[in-house]
């Protein structure tokens, strides 16, 4: 379910992305043998898409439509032995050694997604199956408003079943969380809190109580007014289906949700005080370094990981130092930290119209970086950008702006969502730099672009990103807009320079939180020492890093050996060396573990010596 899950919660001019499976350069038999592998992966696809009916919404596809994931611990054996079968299938049916190189890279991402899947049945009693960040309490009702598409009666029809099949889905989770606390393995107290504030806040309003409409209800209203209005059903058809979808919410998912906030507000009493790390769990170090390898697909160890942490921060203190003499501040770095934390003049109103300032700037930033891209791009996405502030039941002060995709053929543009409940929490200097990172030329940039693959199996096109890849070009891309004549403002460098001390400090704290023994408060101290960040926002992000062991060190990994790699090809190449080639090739195999990236890599440089 987890796996499932991060590949869920994981999307100009145009140009096609070309096809990369048949290579010239490889032989008949290479490019014979891979094309027969190839088709096998793409009825394996459809085997695997047959699991999830969320997955097959992502992707645009109608097929299953009224169905909710069967999220029970015996869907995820099924799945796995799946895998397994499916692995040992493709071993005995194909010759790896026959393989082009593309080819050969297709079988090592099939077998690194069984690893994963391995990997996350070893360590199963150890997830968190709910909590404050993005828990599926939340995804799933964000889904059927923003995902779930309605064009047609049958549509609505399905949309209506969804609502029935989320609350058997939310049912099967908590079967499992009360499994996990039996096991030992209970999230800290904020998680808890934060999982009975969202379910809370998805109940309230019409239909479920008196007051105005919840964000479901306006969704289910919405959706029926389009259909009307576009002569699909007449007022009496809408009308019947506005009362089955009523019906449902009330009598089968506020129920749900009902014994979800129950059940939390009583297992609450079994947690200890403070909160605690991976390593106080059953397990807890070996699933801590599983995660670690999960996220950063590598061999570093936590201690590895930490001092690389430390290393990176005292590097950015540095360029911090910097800016701040050319802005002429008189102080140190810990006063020019507060003087950014507090003055008025780095915040918008705190308010409805800040919050929509805050949207309008980030898409600004977006659009003129936009006509850069050609420039530093040889293929670049079809799917448009949208800017959007966070539904109000899971909306957090603080939390941090993600990006969810749009469907690949470009008829449903990719979201970079923002938390803007507290605009004393979201600082303007940083805006710019995380405009960037969650769209262009990152997050929506890369998705994008793998999605519309052409050549490439479906599962490396479309199977959710890797965490290293994926967070790893989100970070580079940062320092690549630097390049691209972004942050022509000092304070908005600056702001670049906070979040890549962000991901830095994030290789500090996650690996002292769960290995050496660092609670909530130390790593709060830490992160306030080392960055203008507000403390609610600080705050939110440990919280963050309590729940996803691992998770935070993937940014600042991943941008490393990007960055490495680079220079690898800027160094043997020379003069060769064509910055839209290697960001083609970077982007151009879909989202891969780093060995293999390098892999991909070496063959381009290879090919241009």
């Amino acid at each position: 379910m987890k796996h499932l899950l991060a590949i869920l919660l994981a999307s100009a001019a145009v140009v096609g992305c070309k096809p990369v499976g048949d290579n010239p350069e490889a032989s008949q038999s290479e490019n014979e043998e891979t094309a027969a592998l190839n088709a096998w992966f793409a009825e394996k696809f459809e085997e695997e898409l047959a699991f999830s009916p969320i997955r097959q919404t992502f992707l645009g596809i109608k097929t299953d439509y009224g169905k909710i994931d069967d999220m029970s611990l015996e869907a995820d054996m099924k799945q796995l032995e799946w895998r397994r079968a499916a692995a040992q299938e493709m071993q005995d049916s194909f010759d790896y050694d026959k393989l082009s190189d593309d080819g050969k890279i297709s079988w090592d991402m099939w077998l690194f997604r069984l690893k994963q899947a391995e990997a996350e049945a070893k360590f199963r009693d150890n997830g968190y199956v709910m909590h404050q960040f993005n828990g599926v309490q939340s995804f799933l009702p964000t889904f059927l408003i923003n995902n779930h598409s309605v064009e047609s009666e049958e549509d609505m029809r399905a949309f209506v079943s969804r609502l029935n099949e989320s609350a058997r889905a939310l049912g099967q989770l908590l079967d499992r969380a009360k499994a996990n606390a039996k096991a030992g393995t209970r999230p800290p107290k904020f998680a808890y809190e934060g999982v009975i504030d969202q379910s809370s806040k998805i109940i309230t309003g019409a239909p479920f109580t008196d007051g105005e409409n919840s964000a479901l209800w306006d969704a289910t209203e919405g959706k029926l007014a389009k259909l009307v209005e576009d002569g699909a059903i007449d007022q009496e058809r809408s009308d019947a289906l506005k009362e089955e979808a009523r019906s449902t919410m009330v009598e089968k998912l506020k129920p749900a949700y009902e014994k979800i906030i129950a059940w939390y507000k009583q297992d609450m009493n079994n947690l200890p005080a403070p909160s605690f790390g991976a390593s106080a769990l059953p397990n807890g170090k070996d699933f801590y370094n599983a995660r670690l390898y999960n996220f950063t697909t590598t061999d570093l160890t936590a201690d590895e990981i930490h001092e690389i942490g430390l290393s990176e921060v005292a590097r950015i203190r540095g360029e911090m130092e910097a800016i701040k003499e050319q802005v002429k501040f008189e102080g140190d770095l810990d006063a020019f930290f507060k003087f950014m934390r507090e003055d008025d003049q780095f915040y918008f109103s705190n308010d409805d119209k800040g919050a929509q300032d805050y949207i309008d700037a980030a898409t600004k930033y977006i659009d003129d970086l936009k006509e850069k891209l050609p420039d530093y791009f040889g293929v670049l996405p079809k799917a448009d950008l949208v800017v959007k502030r966070v539904e109000p039941f899971r909306e957090q002060d603080g939390a941090a702006q993600h990006y969810r995709a749009g469907t690949p053929d470009g008829s449903r543009p990719g979201t970079y969502y923002a938390h803007l409940s507290d605009m004393r929490a979201m600082a303007i200097p940083p805006l710019e730099v995380i405009a960037y990172h969650e769209g262009l030329p990152g997050h929506h940039m890369q998705i994008s672009i793998a999605q519309e693959l052409e050549g490439v199996p479906k599962f490396r096109s479309t199977g959710g990103s890797i965490s290293a890849f994926s967070e790893g070009w989100g970070l580079y891309s940062e320092l690549l807009a630097k390049e691209m004549g972004a942050y022509e403002n000092p304070y908005s460098d600056f702001g670049r320079l906070t979040t890549e001390m962000w991901r830095s400090i994030r290789l500090v704290v996650d690996t002292g939180l769960h290995v050496k023994g660092w609670d909530e408060e130390k790593a709060v101290a830490y992160f306030l020492a080392n960055s203008p960040i507000p403390e609610t926002a600080v705050r939110s992000e440990v919280q963050r890093y309590l729940v996803l062991p691992g998770q935070a060190t993937s940014y600042k990994i991943g941008m490393l050996r990007i960055l490495e790699l680079r220079k690898k090809a800027e160094d043997t190449l020379g003069e060769k060396f064509d910055i839209r080639g290697f960001h083609d090739t970077v982007l151009g195999g879909g989202s891969v573990p780093l060995d293999i990236l390098e892999k991909r890599v070496d063959q381009w440089i290879a090919k241009n010596k």
